[in-house]
């Protein structure tokens, strides 16, 4: 569903309270699918990884406004935010070994020797793939927001 059909969507059924929740977490997302791919574009691709990592985070927190309407945890925790958004006995076993790839990519804090590390394991193609799969993702978790 494109992004217009979704925002329409929203606005037609769910309260303003709720969608100002819910619509602020998906634009983030949005904006941070945008900045990953735009860190592939120019070549740095530990900050692919770490924006994809936001990618889903924020799409999570959207989905967690929507069930619970309220403030999503302060965490950058995939499986935390999975398991409070009542989504991990939806997930396939490939989402789920995906969140567990994306997790160590969240690299806001960490030392040199790790992003180094991380450095060497995130080629273009690999960039490529988890640009391609936290689309999907993305995509899966905002068709859920659609399903009431």
């Amino acid at each position: 569903m494109g992004n217009l059909n979704f925002f329409i969507f929203v606005f037609h059924f769910f309260s303003m309270a709720k969608k100002n929740k819910v619509v602020y977490w998906v634009e983030l997302s949005e904006y941070d699918l945008d900045t990953a791919k735009a860190m592939l574009n120019s070549k740095r691709y530990l900050y692919v990884g770490f924006m994809c990592h936001q990618t889903i985070e924020k799409m999570l927190k959207g989905y967690y406004a929507f069930k619970h309407d309220e403030v999503p945890p302060f965490t950058h925790n995939l499986a935390f935010l999975i398991e409070k958004s009542m989504l991990t006995g939806q997930l396939t076993e490939e989402q789920k070994d995906f969140v567990d790839e994306l997790e160590p990519l969240n690299i806001e804090a960490r030392y040199p020797e790790y992003k180094e590390r991380l450095l060497k394991q995130l080629t273009a193609e690999k960039c490529r793939e988890i640009l391609a799969k936290t689309t999907e993702l993305q995509q899966w978790i905002k068709q859920k927001l659609l399903e009431k």
